[in-house]
């Protein structure tokens, strides 16, 4: 049988095209080499944001395209979604004038259809207390609005719903090769772990594989001489709490480039992000001790209490893959996203991804469907502007009562163990629950609120695989847990993924 759509890459982009495609009755296949969001998607700073510096370098369409999108992903995932504060500090004489600030976030409040989101307004740093984590040389500061996300949690309820709707998703799946053979693709995969082989006949194929997509064209397509994208790097620091005001911070750094210091986790700040050019195996980044003093240093400047090595609990670092558009400087490559299409007609058509942004990445997955459908023929309509993610059909202003009702249906979890299941699952988090009537009806306790009922779900409705695939993309609770019993919890998925004798 021939389907309709290959897309290879797990990251936001290929899930968020699968899903769209298979809701409009598209038959897709999508094969990812490790896990979702192991790549760049898991690395972001985790905002959803129109992008207010990229307005400096002219962006608008982007930055107003992606501040559109901020509340129409607010409403389709309410749970992993929300809005979140930003101050950002002046000091006269500054980097940018307070008049360049002020124009900036205007058009940040006008040009992207703000509904709900409150608009910008102007401190006092002497005695609002967003001041009081700060040094004393900030007596002002602008407060705007922009929304925070579980960047890998998005990424598999895209994957859960494109499964949902009848798409084929196959974790732990490497791309061999892709050839072109009588008007179809012949994409050959191996999976990863057994090393079994297979070939899969498609119409199209979708190459969406984020920093490793000139290497899918050069060693899977064996195409020559490939450069589309600029591989930059961005790292991210996460200490122990440094504030308990529920905002975050925006600091503009002397060399021109910004950092955010962001409440994480409840018990963490974190902090970033760097940008720099990238060379080297994408699945190979780490930070680097100048990336690490950088944060610190930039930090420092503007927290009474400085941020010192011995603070950092983890760090994190992806690699971004842009579009190369010939930028002098990391920071000023573009963010938007660039779509070519290969082949049509009696060529079986390739549809290659570069570049784009969480934010934007469900228009991204439209404006692909407009060219698969001129590609391979149209089915169904847009849709996904007012749809909801798995767990996510609750009204934005709806989430306290989310976990005042999963309390009461379930009284003997905590209140935070309820409010993170609401976090993760949303109205979903009952189902997970189930008919369980007491903490030892949740299995077996890995650490933290972490149990195995819980984990049982995340394999068999979430391609959890591993202990790192909980730990650092479903659940985040690898900074809470010690490495003992991340060793524990290992062992038992991999007891549980054995076939029954």
């Amino acid at each position: 049988m021939v389907k309709d759509i290959f897309v290879i890459g797990g990251g936001i982009n290929g899930c968020g095209i699968a899903r769209d495609a298979a809701g409009r009755g598209y038959s897709v296949v999508l094969a990812e080499m490790k896990d979702f969001a192991a790549g760049t998607s898991s690395a972001s700073t985790k905002l959803i944001h129109g992008g207010l510096r990229y307005l400096e370098h002219y962006e608008f369409r982007l930055v107003r395209e992606a501040l559109m999108e901020r509340e129409v992903l607010w409403a389709m995932a309410p749970h992993v979604i929300w809005p979140l504060r930003f101050v950002l500090p002046y000091q006269k004489g500054g980097i940018r004038p307070a008049w360049l600030i002020r124009l900036g976030l205007f058009l940040y409040d006008h040009i992207g259809g703000r509904k709900l989101l409150p608009s910008t307004r102007t401190l006092d740093m002497r005695s609002d207390p967003a001041g009081r984590p700060l040094k004393k040389l900030f007596a002002k500061a602008f407060e705007y609005s922009d929304g925070w996300v579980d960047d890998a949690r998005l990424v598999v309820l895209n994957a859960r719903d494109a499964a949902d709707r009848g798409a084929e998703i196959r974790v732990g799946t490497r791309v061999v090769s892709a050839r072109r053979k009588n008007g179809h693709w012949d994409v050959e995969t191996e999976n990863v772990a057994s090393g079994d082989r297979e070939i899969v006949k498609a119409k199209m194929l979708v190459n969406a594989s984020g920093p490793w997509v000139d290497k899918v064209l050069s060693r899977a397509l064996g195409q020559n001489q490939v450069h589309n994208v600029r591989l930059v790097q961005g790292s991210h620091i996460v200490v122990r709490k440094k504030f308990a005001d529920p905002r975050a911070y925006f600091f503009q750094n002397p060399d021109g480039r910004i950092i955010f210091a962001i409440p994480y986790q409840d018990e963490f700040t974190l902090i970033g992000t760097t940008d720099r050019d990238y060379e080297g195996d994408p699945g190979d980044a780490r930070i680097s001790d100048e990336e690490i003093d950088y944060l610190c240093r930039s930090a420092s400047e503007y927290f009474v209490e400085p941020v010192r090595r011995e603070d950092i609990v983890w760090t994190y670092s992806g690699v971004r893959p842009l579009f190369d558009d010939g930028a002098s400087k990391a920071q000023e490559a573009t963010r938007d996203y660039v779509l070519k299409l290969d082949g049509t007609g009696r060529q079986a058509p390739l549809l290659n991804v570069f570049g784009g942004k969480l934010t934007t990445y469900r228009r991204l997955a439209e404006s692909a469907l407009d060219r698969i459908g001129e590609a391979i023929g149209e089915k169904g309509q847009r849709w996904t502007a007012g749809s909801h993610l798995p767990g996510g059909d609750f009204g934005v202003g709806a989430f306290e009562a989310q976990v005042d009702g999963l309390l009461r249906r379930y009284p003997f979890l905590a209140a935070a163990h309820a409010r993170r299941l609401v976090r993760l699952y949303g109205t979903r988090a009952a189902t997970l629950l189930g008919e369980a009537r007491s903490i030892g009806d949740l299995g077996r306790h890995f650490g933290s609120d972490l149990y195995e009922l819980e984990i049982r779900w995340l394999m068999a409705e979430e391609w959890a695989l591993h202990a790192e695939d909980v730990l650092w993309r479903r659940t985040k609770r690898g900074l809470q847990l010690t490495a003992e019993e991340a060793e524990a919890l290992e062992s038992y998925m991999a007891e549980a993924r054995q076939p029954p004798n």
